[in-house]
């Protein structure tokens, strides 16, 4: 089933539209154009002239929430090294792709972590000549993947579906359809690797994925770690604004970085929604220094140089259960 489809998007002045194609580059520009030749009308019409506008600057508004995510190259990128491996499962008329990685000399797993990256969650994962070849190499949770391995612990960055990567609406993450994508890719990556225990780990706006993917599948995920979590609404949707706390079965921890400077993250709100949901929230300080928009990945929203940190910390709570102390200064 579908999403419900994008919000309505607000004008924005022309000086705004510069200023964001400046500031996220011509990846980001190119994103924009490509889906709004799928999903924006073409007449050029006044009324629907003014309506393709307003459309271009909401989906360069929303190209702020880290959609600059893709450094380092696929050839320099040290996950590399470990065994990577690309696991597909056929859907109806459609495909959902994971990437899996674990240490070279491990063969038996008793931990499963699935990362669900930022803006826009689309990787385009694939195999091309037997290497994975895939987008976002520069979000938090994919360049720190590595951080995650140990003898018995394996990560899977999840794709978005792939009739999903023109436009992957946060109102589709909501829907039955994608939990039942996510819990089929899931259990076939548990059957070939004879693992059981999953955590759901989301940064940014796959905080939206990681949640609704773990409340959609309380048999299978055990524990939900939120980092620079997307609290308020934007362009792509509504973020965490509305979600029903309780309706989450799973073990839940929030991790956020006391500076994070993006205003849809901000380090208050991480406060509140873990007074709210009861539930602990692990405070990173430090690292540094940052580049790029505040919404990107390579500032203190992304945990830029507290990488390694910040990932030991969650693994231990994965495995031990004891909230970790707070880091950095």
């Amino acid at each position: 089933m579908k999403g419900s489809g994008r919000v309505t998007p607000h004008p924005r002045t022309f000086s705004q539209l510069r200023k964001y194609e400046g500031v996220n580059g011509i990846g980001s520009r190119r994103f924009a154009i490509n889906t709004m030749n799928h999903r924006c009308p073409t007449s050029l019409s006044i009324g629907r002239l003014s309506i393709l506008v307003f459309s271009v600057v909401a989906l360069l508004t929303s190209s702020r929430l880290g959609h600059a995510q893709t450094e380092p190259s696929p050839g320099t990128d040290p996950n590399l090294s470990h065994p990577t491996r690309v696991v597909t499962v056929k859907r109806n008329g459609y495909t959902i792709s994971g990437l899996v990685t674990h240490l070279q000399d491990a063969k038996t797993f008793k931990y499963a972590i699935a990362l669900f990256p930022g803006h826009p969650g689309i990787m385009r994962l694939r195999e091309e000549n037997g290497q994975p070849k895939f987008e976002l190499q520069g979000n938090f949770l994919v360049r720190s993947r590595r951080h995650w391995l140990d003898e018995e612990t394996l990560v899977v960055v999840v794709d978005a579906p792939s009739d999903e990567w023109t436009w992957f609406s946060q109102q589709f993450r909501e829907t039955p359809r994608y939990g039942a994508d996510v819990e089929a890719l899931l259990k076939e990556i548990g059957r070939r690797y004879s693992v059981e225990d999953w955590t759901f780990v989301g940064t940014s706006e796959g905080s939206v994925s990681a949640f609704h993917a773990a409340r959609m599948n309380p048999q299978l995920v055990r524990r939900t770690i939120l980092t620079a979590s997307l609290f308020r609404p934007t362009r792509n949707g509504p973020g965490l604004s509305a979600v029903k706390l309780d309706e989450l079965s799973a073990q839940l921890l929030w991790v956020h970085h006391e500076d994070d400077p993006c205003p849809y993250t901000s380090y208050r709100d991480a406060q509140e929604f873990s007074r709210r949901s009861r539930k602990p929230l692990l405070t990173v300080r430090g690292g540094g220094p940052g580049r790029g928009d505040v919404c990107q990945a390579f500032t203190a929203h992304g945990f830029v140089a507290v990488e390694r940190e910040t990932v030991m910390a969650m693994r231990s709570w994965v495995k031990t259960g004891a909230v970790p102390a707070d880091l950095g200064r």
